[in-house]
């Protein structure tokens, strides 16, 4: 049987609109699964008897092993559809959420942890993927930073979980981080299968290392790129609420989760507008300018004094990161090679992932280097990845007007 002539599954209505939106709400309650983990790293630690340190390391083994399902799970969804593959990927996610929140002792726990890292490094390529395959090109700008807004909206999700953590414990935020497995009831209804996949068809499937091999150049730069918008995200978030607001500037917790609602709705703002913007102005204008952005807004992110700085100087940063993610999941698609495209991006990303996993715990040496402070720790990182992203974007070549996917069987 031809791929082609495979059904897209029962109810599936074919609108690019319902792929759009699944590809979203997966990413978003990944990411939502993810800082739940942030938010609690003094109480497990806590709770386990050991050292916030310890429990750094589940962020940092979670980033790690975000490249084996990257590769994994791409390898499934350009074998046998990233329709399947991501529901496969959802339940996986969801299933070790629930079950890091049972975890009986810290070693338990950083296992699950580092298997949930494997199962959301497979999720953002083949969203992606189905996403960016499946719409008209006019609307890659848009929906790029609608997907990849998904990422603050599950940070904003969790902060507002984070509200209840004094009534149901960090075991209990982990417990609720596993309702996303009902998105995988929306999937098969109404998510049709990729139709740059299925126009594929049965034909023999190039090994992914031969693709590569003939690629090394756009690997490398894809990576090294990748790495640096890591740690502009990592660099600017993990450490932020629990180490700086309520560590280094005592806040009360329900002044923290307001700051970190303010804090993602930047990021929300920037992801749709920039990825919107770099429709009109092209994929590396939009990034180097977002990335260039943030400069600014570091004397009052890390140095302001009062709520109203904080949170001023938040938003702007987190328009500026989250803005310059919103051109990547477009970018990323548009520089695959066809044959790899489930692949490709997704492993990219979680070999940067890889590459900025230590992010935590660098900064946490530098905090304590030399008596310096956090306020030096966090900004110091950014400054850096800011330029490193606006002078990585220059350096690329554009890419909005690539033909792929959907745009193939619409003309």
């Amino acid at each position: 049987m031809s791929s082609s002539s495979r059904p897209a599954g029962p109810g599936a209505t074919g609108s690019p609109v319902h792929v759009v939106v699944a590809c979203y709400l997966g990413w978003m309650l990944d990411s939502f699964d993810f800082f739940i983990m942030v938010f609690v790293l003094d109480t497990v630690a806590k709770s386990f008897g050991v050292g916030v340190g310890a429990t750094a390391w589940a962020i940092t083994a979670t980033l790690a092993c975000r490249v084996i399902g990257a590769v994994l799970f791409g390898r499934l969804a350009d074998r046998y559809g990233r329709r399947p593959t991501m529901m496969i990927n959802v339940l996986c996610y969801a299933a070790l959420e629930l079950l890091s929140g049972l975890a009986p002792s810290l070693t338990v726990f950083l296992v699950l942890r580092a298997l949930y890292g494997i199962a959301m490094g497979g999720e953002w390529g083949v969203g992606a993927a189905l996403a960016m395959e499946s719409i008209p090109a006019r609307w890659r700008g848009l929906v790029s930073g609608i997907l990849q807004t998904g990422y603050p909206t599950g940070f904003l999700l969790a902060s507002l979980l984070f509200a209840a953590e004094p009534w149901i414990g960090w075991r209990g935020m982990f417990i609720v981080g596993a309702l996303p497995a009902l998105l995988v009831l929306y999937i098969r209804r109404t998510v049709p299968e990729s139709p740059d996949w299925e126009l594929r068809g049965d034909a023999k499937r190039e090994p992914v290392l031969s693709v590569l091999a003939r690629h090394k150049a756009l690997t490398l730069y894809a990576v090294i790129l990748l790495t640096s918008m890591l740690y502009f995200s990592h660099g600017s978030q993990d450490l932020y609420p629990k180490l700086f607001l309520t560590g280094f500037h005592h806040l009360p917790h329900a002044v923290v989760v307001w700051m970190m609602v303010v804090y993602n709705l930047g990021a929300i703002a920037g992801g749709l507008a920039i990825g919107f913007l770099s429709q009109r102005i092209g994929r590396r204008l939009a990034l180097a300018g977002a990335a260039l952005l943030a400069l600014p807004a570091i004397p009052f992110w890390a140095f302001g004094h009062g709520v109203i700085p904080l949170a001023v100087g938040g938003f702007v940063l987190q328009f500026a990161v989250q803005g310059a993610w919103g051109v990547i999941p477009a970018f990323l698609n548009e520089i695959s090679p066809a044959a790899i495209r489930a692949t490709f991006p997704g492993a990219v990303y979680q070999l940067g992932n890889l590459f900025a996993a230590p992010n935590a715990n660098l900064q946490v040496w530098l905090m304590h280097r030399d008596g310096s402070d956090i306020r030096w720790a966090l900004s110091g990182v950014i400054v850096v990845v800011a330029l490193l992203v606006a002078v990585l974007a220059m350096f690329g070549r554009e890419t909005r007007d690539v033909r792929m996917g959907r745009e193939r069987t619409d003309r």
